[in-house]
């Protein structure tokens, strides 16, 4: 059943009466993107596979609600937002941005972000429409990069699903009004501030090295050095690889290492010396349209290599600008073993 036809008055009257093979065939169809749009609100790629299961439990509950006005897409988007909303009002939730500021006093919202989680690039892949597909934006612009994660989170949860409907999905402010019960005028004033936090959070060349598509060859040979020079524990290899300002955030840790030197002092004591950790192992992945490395190390006596963390790196011509280093707590997302 394709979408032009999710108005369709069989369809309608099939969710409607409770048909659960049609309801299952749309909802799925739609699952993986929901739950990029459920991540960009969140920033946490567990939070959003939790809400949504809970839209599509909501959707089922209301079907009687769906007259067809719209499609079966966009009424589910419209409960998948409002059940983020919920969650982001909640006072459970308890997350509040911190404040945390580079070796030059700026803030850096990378860092500030405590719940950021990545999303596997494999994953991204199956909520991507075909070429052509008038949705195919969803994924290919540079709005799932960490980057922009960071960013929006820093805005109230109202403007921040305002940008989202309307600057990543593209919906009309009338349809995002509706969704979000608000007037027209509110939705463009919202957007409008919306719009002015994100240029003020956002790095200041991010229109130089925004993309949607996959890391390119460029990008995939620096990662491909990155992840020879770790193996080895050389440092004179890295350093070539940093640029002399490259920045390294630890979420949900608020530090940040400023510059390529304190990167690597911070480095140093575990990959040599007498404290050094052991044999090191890096393993190529892709996290939000990013070239990334999931470590893993092999102590002394041991005899298998243990997952360690997980490096997303941001590339700017042959070096790596910024890394924003995660938690082994995904590893399985990405299809990645814990133990090698």
């Amino acid at each position: 059943m394709a979408e032009g036809e999710a108005g369709g008055s069989e369809m309608v009257e099939a969710v409607r009466a409770g048909d659960q093979g049609v309801f299952a065939e749309l909802a799925e169809r739609y699952r993986h993107e929901l739950r990029v749009h459920c991540y960009r609100m969140l920033g946490s790629f567990t939070e959003a596979e939790d809400i949504v299961q809970d839209t599509l439990l909501r959707a089922w509950r209301k079907r009687e609600s769906f007259q067809g006005r719209s499609t079966f897409r966009a009424w589910l988007y419209r409960i998948a937002t409002n059940a983020c909303l919920d969650v982001l009002s909640s006072p459970a939730r308890g997350r509040e941005v911190v404040v945390a500021a580079g070796a030059d006093g700026m803030r850096v919202p990378m860092a500030e972000v405590g719940w950021l989680q990545p999303y596997p690039d494999a994953l991204l892949d199956l909520a991507a429409p075909g070429e052509g597909e008038p949705d195919a934006v969803v994924i290919t612009r540079e709005t799932i990069e960490l980057a922009f994660l960071a960013a929006i989170q820093h805005l109230p949860p109202r403007q921040r699903a305002v940008l989202i409907l309307r600057d990543v999905l593209g919906w009309p402010a009338a349809e995002t009004a509706a969704a979000l019960e608000l007037s027209v005028v509110s939705v463009k004033s919202a957007l409008q501030r919306a719009r002015v936090t994100m240029r003020e959070q956002l790095p200041e060349r991010r229109s130089d090295w925004g993309r949607g598509a996959p890391p390119s060859e460029e990008e995939r040979a620096v990662l491909q050095r990155y992840l020879e020079a770790s193996d080895r524990a050389d440092l004179a290899a890295l350093a070539e690889l940093l640029r002399a300002d490259a920045r390294q955030t630890m979420p949900p840790l608020a530090a940040v290492y400023d510059g390529r030197e304190a990167i690597l002092a911070m480095w140093r004591p575990v990959l040599v010396g007498p404290e050094a950790w052991g044999e090191w192992r890096g393993v190529r992945t892709a996290a939000n349209r990013q070239p990334a490395v999931a470590n893993y190390v092999r102590r002394d006596g041991e005899r298998d290599f243990s997952a360690v963390n997980l490096d997303v790196l941001r590339i700017e011509g042959d070096q790596v600008v910024e890394i924003t280093t995660f938690g082994v707590d995904l590893f399985a997302a990405f299809g990645l073993a814990t133990r090698v």
